[in-house]
This record gives C-alpha cells, sequence and structure tokens, in this order.
C-alpha cells in the first residue's frame, strides 16, 4: 500500500499529493524477447522484461478498501478528511463520486470513457460504492461524519425526492452527478436496484441499532449477548427539526425496532444524548409466560443469550443506557 500511495494517481487537478490512495495501474510492456510460441493467429508470443506504471484519476474504491485495512479511528478520520477535500467529493450534491474527472484519459481506460462525464461508469455516483464508503465511516467509529452524510442527502431516505425523482424508498444503480451537463438530470437516480446498496444498508442498519458483535463467548466458552448501538440523539428527538419523541413512562426518549422478526429491543434514553458505541445499563428480558429477567450490566447472560439467539420465548427486550 505504500508503494501504491508513493506511485498514486493522475487527473485533472490531481497532481499525486492529494494523500488518497489510488485504485488501478496500467502497465505498458516497454522491453520483450520473442519466446518462440505464436498464438492462433500466428503472431509472435513474447516474455515481457521491463514493464512501465501508467497511473489514472482517483476512484472512490481506492479509500474504501484502504479504510477496511486501517484500525485507529484518528487514521481513518484523517483520510474522510482528504477523500472530503479530493476530486471525489461531490460538492453540488453532498456525495461522493465513483471517479475523479476523467476529463484527458486514453480510452484505453474501457467503456467508460465512452459516456458522458457524470453519466452511468464516468464520474457519475454509484449508490453501491458510495454506501461502501458510508459503512468503513460508521465501522471505524466516526459517527458524526457517517451521521452528517445520511442527513446531509448521501443516503435514502435523506435525498430530495424532488431532485432524486422516483421514491426515497427505492436504490438506484446510479445518479447523475453535477458534472452531468444537463442541470435538471444532476441528482436524478437511475437504473433501480435491490442489489448492493440494500446489503451495504442492512450492513449500516445492524451496526446502528445492534452492533458489531452481539454475541460473543465469555471467558469459559459460554455465549453471551450484547446490545451496543451507534444512534444519535435525532432518531430520538429531532430539536433540530422541532419533532417531538417517544417517550416511556418514567419519562426516557425511546427508539423500538425489531430482532430476528419478532423481538421487540426498546431502547431507553435517560440522557436523551447520542449513544455512540455504549453499552446499556441494564436490561429487562420478558418471555411469552408473562415473566421477566432483569440484568445488570451490558451482558445478557447465557441462558438468556440463547434463547434469544433461538427466537424461542422471548417477546421483548428493554435496555436502558
Amino acid at each position: 500500500m505504500a508503494r501504491a500511495m508513493k506511485i498514486a494517481s493522475r487527473g485533472m487537478n490531481d497532481d499525486g499529493t492529494s494523500g488518497v490512495p489510488p485504485a488501478y495501474f496500467s502497465y505498458n510492456v516497454t522491453k520483450w524477447v520473442k519466446n518462440g510460441g505464436k498464438n492462433d493467429k500466428g503472431l509472435p508470443l513474447v516474455n515481457a522484461k521491463a514493464m512501465k506504471v501508467g497511473t489514472f484519476p482517483l476512484f472512490l474504491e481506492g479509500p474504501v478498501r484502504y479504510m477496511k485495512t486501517v484500525t485507529d479511528e484518528e487514521t481513518k478520520g484523517n483520510m474522510y478528511d482528504l477523500v472530503m477535500a479530493s476530486g471525489l467529493r461531490d460538492h453540488g450534491l453532498n456525495m461522493y463520486f465513483i471517479s475523479a474527472d476523467l476529463k484527458g484519459q486514453s480510452y484505453d481506460m474501457g467503456r467508460m470513457m465512452a459516456f458522458a462525464s457524470g453519466w452511468l461508469e464516468n464520474h457519475s455516483i454509484w449508490l453501491h460504492m458510495s454506501y461502501k464508503y458510508y459503512l468503513e465511516l460508521i465501522r471505524g467509529n466516526l459517527y458524526d461524519q457517517f451521521f452528517s452524510e445520511m442527513r446531509g442527502g448521501g443516503m435514502l431516505p435523506f435525498m430530495d425526492p424532488d431532485v432524486y425523482g422516483r421514491s426515497l424508498m427505492e436504490c438506484s444503480s446510479f445518479l447523475a452527478s453535477s458534472a452531468f451537463p444537463d442541470p435538471a438530470t444532476q441528482g436524478r437516480g437511475f437504473s433501480a436496484r435491490l442489489s448492493g446498496s440494500t446489503a451495504e444498508f442492512l450492513s449500516m442498519w445492524v451496526l446502528m441499532f445492534i452492533g458489531p458483535e452481539p454475541f460473543i463467548l465469555a471467558d469459559d466458552g459460554s455465549l453471551q449477548m450484547q446490545l451496543v448501538p451507534a444512534l444519535p440523539s435525532w432518531l430520538f428527538e429531532d430539536l433540530d427539526d422541532d419533532l417531538p419523541g417517544t417517550y416511556d413512562e418514567d419519562g426516557n426518549l425511546i427508539v423500538t425496532f425489531k430482532l430476528f422478526r419478532s423481538i421487540i429491543v426498546t431502547y431507553h434514553n435517560s440522557e436523551g444524548g447520542n449513544l455512540y458505541g455504549v453499552s446499556p445499563n441494564s436490561y429487562k428480558i420478558t418471555k411469552d409466560d408473562g415473566t421477566s429477567v432483569t440484568v445488570d450490566g451490558g451482558v445478557i447472560p447465557t441462558d438468556e443469550a440463547i434463547a434469544i439467539r433461538k427466537v424461542f420465548g422471548i417477546v421483548s427486550i428493554d435496555a436502558y443506557f
């Protein structure tokens, strides 16, 4: 990776010093020798002896794959800032291009060069790749950046429906970016699909509401469970938009979701602040026979963890923060 960063990228307004990892290179053979073989058309075959590396503009896949290898939050945060300042940011839409500007590139790059800038594979917005990038933000505990991107219009359902041009419950293969020549088309979603974008969104949802490791092993090898959500305060009560929250009988803000199809989980937020990667102070686990079990601390013990995992006999889980 260090060698790739040294080779860097080249393109419009990109001199290779952005600090953003490149994704692709080309290789031109500069020295070769004939090896005596021929192809099916009778042309001679050669063995390459030397190659010259060619560089391309930035692609969002570069930082996405790089961030998968990074473990510390500071490095990921710095990379986020570099990507934001690079040619990968579509400041008009508050989203991210699949690639930086491809103007001046050779048609040897492939079919992406056949499209107008901002359309399909050329400098457009690929929802799937953008979601991969957002997923790495929440995986890296960059919660403020992640939710800023979400509410800023980068993720459904927070896009402007008049601009998106279709249901905000429907993913698209790509969006025409701000680079597209027709302003009326910029930001519109095309080619509805429910594949990669949906899978990435579900992964983000799991990290938001459940956490990265819901089931863990104790020191003695027994199964335990923990809920470690990453939820912003505005999902409980949106003060900026003056939208009222939902409260429990004790006056705590709550958010509810379904776990494993049928178990109702309710988060009770006594402070009303962000719940970023924190465990509950206690749980109340209600069974289908009407009885309940109270658990102190953030870890659910073995018997209840197994029942929850099997979706057997558990009606609801109340987690108190």
